[in-house]
Formats: C-alpha cells, structure tokens, sequence
C-alpha cells in the first residue's frame, strides 16, 4: 500500500510540474483532446495501463 501511495505522489507532482512549467501548452493539449475519439483514448489508455504494469511487474520480480 505505501508504494502505491508513493507511485500516486509522483504522478501528482510529474503533472504538477508539467502544469506548472508549460501552463498555455498543456491548456492547447487538452483542448485538443476533445478532437479525439473515445475508442482512440480507450486503446491509448489501455497500452499506457499495460506497459504500466509490464514495468512494475519487471521491477519488482
């Protein structure tokens, strides 16, 4: 459980900083993902999720 608390930090502080360091592109970004499909972010988070997972299983085996 503490890793995964731990796993949550950083992905909060990554996007914090992105946020933070490239405010205008990062509101371009999004308001681009309204272009988007929903099968097209359903596949993207799917791979995202799997290689995710690929590299925590590697590193903790």
């Amino acid at each position: 459980m503490r890793e995964l608390i731990i796993a949550f930090g950083l992905f909060l502080f990554i996007e914090g900083v992105l946020y933070a360091i490239f405010p205008s592109k990062m509101k371009t970004m999004l308001k681009k993902l309204d272009l988007v499909g929903d099968n097209q972010l359903r596949v993207g988070g799917l791979i995202f999720a799997v290689i995710g997972f690929t590299i925590i299983y590697y590193i903790k085996s």
